[in-house]
């Protein structure tokens, strides 16, 4: 049975978190081997440098360049030691983000060269590229609310990217629709705005025919 690799990206408070799982659950009734990864993270190496770069004290004042090179670290340990082995073995992986919020956050939010982002990104993950990527889309004012909603919850402070001001996520978003733009055969646009059940009857009708 052939693997599959796929991301859920999109700007934040957009439901990946929540659809991720909705998508694991229905892929484990249907008899197949699901693995669940973030970034950065989903490796001890990958897990201490998201630490890093969305928690530590030592992460504040870190330069887009830092940013972009630690986001990388992460997942190249992560193509390697996950997700490649996962796919061949004919998991099923499904990843909260890979280079396309990159792209996205580091190249349009923080204004690196897209063009070194892109060399950086690649070379940390070789030929791994998903098969799928669904892009929950939802308007600034609604990830605003629900990013809201989501720090009345916790009990830390919002990370690092949650504190970036409205112009970063606006710069963000629409680096993800040119990103959209760019790979039409790859990604999905999705309506994050939409009730849950409804975004993931739109998730499960994309992910049925690679099956």
């Amino acid at each position: 049975m052939a693997g599959l690799f796929i991301t859920f990206e999109g700007t934040e408070g957009s439901g990946k978190s929540t659809q991720i799982a909705l998508t694991a659950e229905w892929l484990r009734s249907l008899g197949r081997e699901v693995i669940m990864l973030r970034e950065p993270g989903g490796t001890k190496l990958g897990e201490e440098i998201r630490h890093l770069l969305k928690h530590s004290d030592a992460g504040q004042g870190m330069t887009p360049e830092a940013e972009l090179f630690l986001m990388n670290a992460s997942r190249a340990q992560l193509v390697r030691e996950v997700i490649r082995p996962a796919v061949v073995a004919g998991a099923v992986v499904l990843c909260d983000r890979f280079y396309d919020s990159t792209v996205a956050y580091q190249g349009h939010g923080r204004g690196l060269d897209l063009e070194s982002v892109t060399e950086v990104t690649r070379i940390a993950v070789g030929d791994c590229d998903p098969d799928l990527t669904l892009l929950l889309e939802v308007p600034v004012q609604l990830s605003e609310a629900r990013r809201a909603e989501r720090a009345g919850g916790q009990s830390e402070a919002p990370d690092r990217f949650e504190q970036a001001d409205r112009e970063f996520f606006q710069r963000v978003e629409a680096g993800f629709r040119l990103i959209a733009a760019a790979s039409p055969h790859r990604i999905l646009p999705v309506d994050g705005s939409a009730t849950s059940d409804a975004v993931q009857q739109m998730i499960r009708a994309a992910i049925q025919p690679r099956l």
